[in-house]
């Protein structure tokens, strides 16, 4: 359920820098301001005009930056956007504070709505995942197809390298892991979710190493970053303990967009073994394994992923 700001596989050209933020090149950064909520949007302007609006949106602890390699490769087919949920990226935290999963569907909902691009080619990664699933089970309108990587969806038996995550949701956790790793610099930090997230940290560049310390160093000195990690993860638990109609798999149920389901074998954080029931519960899916990725395969193997997702676009133009 962790997908922190993490470094692409591979180099990419030099950046500018805005407002501390890395835009890699042919990016551009704009705020979208609603009552009681700023969204900082990640635009890839497409190739030409008249192509089809795509919306992806990150995991815990993860932003926009996360999808820079995917739209890239997209950007012939979409005309893609990738937003930073309230109080991750460069979005402040959202005016009621409410960071569960429905407060971050309502965030994206009400995004959709303002920006009048729907519906969209929803794509979502882990947190992400559970979010997009939310909003296209109570908006269909706003969806035109869904594509969920890793998704954040309740599983009987949570890996044992999830508890940690978890455990930041309770009260005080987050405060106390805090100060226990006040002396951890960013890069062991970033190390650490490399390790964690990626199936071979070894396929990190050197560059992107660099580039995901720079950020992290950023994001820790953000006055709300720790009770952002810890209302977001209490959030999670939350939506992996609420049954009834408003339960993820249920709502995974409802869902009517054509969905792809991406999953790594060597995920630590969502078990791969969720895969078969996640495309027995939505009705209209696909499933592409990769047997060497982990929690983060748009990032990891974005051109494999960018081409399950061309493959579900052109099936979509079929049935239109």
């Amino acid at each position: 359920m962790s997908s922190t700001e993490l470094p692409e596989t591979r180099t990419a050209a030099p950046a500018p820098r805005v407002r501390g933020v890395r835009v890699a090149e042919g990016e551009e950064l704009r705020s979208v301001t609603l009552p009681g909520l700023t969204l900082t949007v990640r635009a890839r302007p497409p190739v030409r005009t008249g192509l089809p609006p795509a919306l992806f949106v990150h995991g815990l602890g993860g932003s926009s930056q996360n999808w820079t390699a995917v739209m890239r490769l997209l950007e012939d087919r979409v005309d893609g956007e990738a937003v930073d949920l309230p109080g991750f990226g460069d979005s402040p935290p959202p005016d009621d504070g409410n960071y569960s999963i429905t407060g971050h569907a309502r965030a994206v909902i009400r995004m959709l709505d303002a920006g009048g691009r729907a519906p969209v080619h929803l794509v979502g990664n882990s947190l992400g995942g559970a979010v997009c699933t939310r909003v296209a089970a109570v908006r269909p309108d706003l969806v035109r197809t869904l594509t969920l990587i890793s998704p954040a969806l309740p599983e009987l038996r949570v890996q044992r390298s999830v508890w940690p995550t978890a455990l930041l949701g309770l009260p005080g956790v987050a405060r106390l892991f805090s100060r226990m790793t006040k002396d951890w610099t960013a890069e062991m930090r970033v190390r650490g979710v490399v390790a964690l997230c990626y199936g071979d940290p070894g396929m990190v560049s050197e560059e992107g190493l660099r580039d995901a310390v720079e950020e992290m160093e950023r994001r820790l000195e953000l006055p709300y970053f720790w009770d952002a990690m810890a209302r977001t993860s209490r959030g999670i638990v939350d939506a992996y303990t609420l049954g009834g109609q408003h339960g993820l798999w249920r709502q995974a149920e409802r869902v009517l967009a054509p969905t792809l389901l991406v999953y790594g074998c060597r995920d630590q954080l969502v078990s791969y073994r969720m895969a078969r029931r996640a495309a027995q519960a939505f009705r209209d899916s696909r499933l592409l394994t990769l047997p060497d990725a982990g929690h983060v395969a748009m990032m990891e193997y974005p051109e494999t992923v960018a081409q399950a997702v061309r493959e579900l676009l052109d099936d979509d133009s079929g049935r239109s």
